[in-house]
């Protein structure tokens, strides 16, 4: 329905070969980008500070290269954007294409599930028991070489950390990977979660409450035991990838490592906490959080919706140990406005985990698309292979009970030949087989920490449409497909409602049954009557969908306008339907994807403000570019957001 003009404008070819490897290092990876073409060298001073964000936004927003910045005032060299674009992330992972990936796992789940009759198939099924033991992570002795140079004192401002965006709270390690273990079974867990930097030997450990890390952090509550923790920084770029991944509770996300690097993850004990991490890792920063103490408050920051997250109460980490290898490379990277160079993060999570979600819970998933316009969470595409009415219910229920995806707010279920990686056949497809009277469900449930159009911190509706072909059980009446409508007349609804400031119906001509448009709210429940209003004049009959936006938005650019709305509706609280007058008719839908106040919607909490950079910053790289090595000048994509921007800081006015 509304997934038009956001993969296609995302080259997914690689023109790369199949590497299949473990890289040595982080050293190792960066040499790597560099002999392929895909690595920039500035040699030039940049400023952690907000302005390696500002080079590194222009050029991620253009697929641009890796960049290695070699002079941050700092004894160390940052790297960034190193996975952000699709052959590098294929790069990271040794593989050329992401579906190698998924159709190994496919094979090996095959291989050792299929029925095993006689004691020659047991035989055949031993190469793939001793290939995963060699997966396995294994301790060795000594030091690594992540050890090879202890900081006598230890003092995280002499990294060059950067403070991404103006309105963050402080300088924000982000590309940490967490070592933490469960106090009662030792199990170990790897995860993702930024830190922000207080003091010399004090960051913030920004660990959400549905992760498993602040559920390590409970059990040690009740023991009243300090909890270790390590953090490293680079190594073999799977790491981070490794991460990041939705892995089940238990799953050491070093086995996925192993697997994908196909050799086993070599690690060794931290010098002050009880804990094993990489022996090629660029940096360690040891240290513990003490459940007796009071929380810091830490925040805002810039996150990956785009907006700000907003200032809260986490755990304090204090750092006992900081080590690194000599010649030691900062990885970091920035997160905003998409793309960014997590959406190929991401890329990489839903290719290879579509192969286990297929075999061991949704079988009859073909495809699955999480667009980057939803930021993960926000929107996801999937494809099956129908056999019965309401599967695509049986989906969507199935997949909002698998790990991560509960958080999923808005997921569309597709079938038939579409080519979901397809955007305008794929939004053409779901605008021809969707009825909004019919094909809806509803729900609650957990949301994503970082979703502010939640009435309810984290707790907020869904929405699931099925947009399958219907059998006939299934249909409320009439089927009624997009058609095109290549001519609509937009002057005479802007003059009947004035506060409509603009239309955008350029979709209609391509058989896509949606209008987005921006209108100036100016009481309660404004929305909801306009569109009533709107949908029961006659131009409107063939029209399915409205999306209503704020006028600050620019609803020509369909993918920015797809990304506002996907972060700013609640689907439950924020649809209004528009049931059709008989089984002949067709039903209408109109989303309220404006920003939330008290004023006009009893909106209570605090919404953030999206993402720019200042002025001054922009005006500085723009004078710095001729000494980048980075070519022909890219705007700043600031220049457009900066026009977008509520009044304000991190919390909007």
């Amino acid at each position: 329905m509304c997934t038009c003009h956001i993969i296609k404008r995302c080259p997914l070819t690689t023109g790369s070969k199949s590497v299949t490897m473990a890289y040595k290092n982080l050293k190792h990876f960066i040499d790597t980008l560099e002999q392929a073409g895909e690595l920039v060298r500035i040699k030039a001073y940049v400023n952690p500070e907000l302005e390696m964000t500002e080079i590194t936004d222009r050029v991620s927003k253009k697929y641009g290269p890796a960049l290695l910045f070699e002079n941050t005032g700092y004894d160390f060299p940052v790297l960034i954007n190193s996975m952000g674009n699709y052959r590098r992330m294929c790069m990271a992972l040794g593989v050329e294409n992401m579906d190698d990936i998924t159709r190994e796992i496919e094979q090996l789940f095959k291989s050792l599930t299929s029925p095993k009759n006689s004691f020659l198939d047991k035989l055949k099924s031993l190469p793939q028991l001793s290939q995963i033991a060699s997966w396995m992570p294994k301790v060795v002795s000594g030091r690594g070489a992540c050890q090879e140079v202890v900081m006598h004192t230890p003092d995280i401002t002499k990294l060059p950390v950067l403070k991404c965006w103006p309105e963050d709270g402080g300088k924000f390690i982000t590309l940490p990977v967490i070592h933490t273990k469960d106090p009662n079974t030792g199990i170990r867990n790897v995860g993702m979660y930024r830190m922000q930097v207080f003091e010399p030997t004090l960051t913030g450990m920004h660990w959400h409450k549905h992760k498993v890390s602040a559920r390590h952090f409970q059990e040690y509550k009740k023991l009243g035991q300090k909890m270790p923790v390590a953090v490293i920084l680079g190594g073999d770029p799977v790491y981070t990838y490794a991460a990041t991944a939705p892995l089940p509770d238990g799953i050491d996300e070093y086995v996925l490592a192993g697997f994908l690097r196909k050799k086993k993850v070599e690690l060794v004990q931290c010098l002050t906490q009880d804990i094993q991490v990489p022996a090629d890792a660029d940096f360690v920063i040891e240290g513990y959080v003490d459940p007796s103490e009071d929380f810091i408050w830490e925040g805002p920051f810039g996150d990956h919706t785009g907006y700000y997250s907003l200032a809260d109460w986490y755990p304090k980490f204090h750092i006992t140990a900081i080590t690194h290898r000599q010649q030691a490379v900062y990885p970091a990277t920035i997160v905003g406005i998409p793309p960014q160079e997590d959406a190929w993060i991401g890329k990489a999570t839903e290719r290879i985990f579509l192969a286990p979600i297929k075999m061991s819970m949704v079988p009859e998933i073909v495809d699955m698309v999480l667009p980057m316009e939803g930021v993960f969470h926000n929107l996801v595409i999937v494809k099956i292979k129908k056999d019965y009415a309401g599967q695509a219910t049986k989906v969507m229920n199935a997949l909002w009970g698998a790990g991560q995806m509960m958080f999923t707010k808005m997921m569309i279920v597709v079938d038939g030949d579409v080519d979901i990686h397809d955007n305008e056949a794929v939004a053409r497809y779901i605008s021809a087989h969707f009825d909004a009277e019919s094909d809806i469900l509803y729900t609650n449930g957990p949301m994503d920490v970082l979703d502010h159009a939640c009435t309810k911190a984290a707790f907020g509706g869904k929405i699931g449409i099925d947009a399958t072909r219907k059998l006939p059980e299934e249909q409320r009446g009439t089927q009624h497909s997009a058609t095109e409508q290549a001519v609509f007349d937009k002057a005479p609804i802007k003059t009947l409602f004035p506060e409509i400031k603009e239309i955008n119906d350029q979709l209609l001509s391509m058989g896509i049954s949606l209008l987005f448009m921006t209108v100036e709210k100016n009481r309660k429940h404004h929305i909801e009557e306009l569109n009533t209003q709107l949908f029961a004049l006659p131009e409107m009959e063939r029209v399915k969908c409205i999306i209503y936006l704020e006028p600050l938005i620019d609803i020509n650019d369909i993918a920015d306008a797809v990304w506002r709305f996907s972060n700013n509706v609640d689907p439950k609280r924020d649809a209004f339907l528009i049931k059709a007058r008989d089984a002949q008719s067709m039903s209408h839908i109109g989303f309220d994807g404006t920003k939330k106040t008290k004023i006009y919607d009893d909106f209570e909490r605090d919404w953030p403000n999206i993402l720019a950079s200042l002025p001054e910053t922009i005006q500085h790289i723009d004078v710095l570019w001729h000494q980048l090595g980075l070519g022909e000048f890219i705007p700043s994509p600031s220049l457009k957001y900066q026009q977008q921007l509520y009044q304000g800081g991190a919390v909007a006015r």
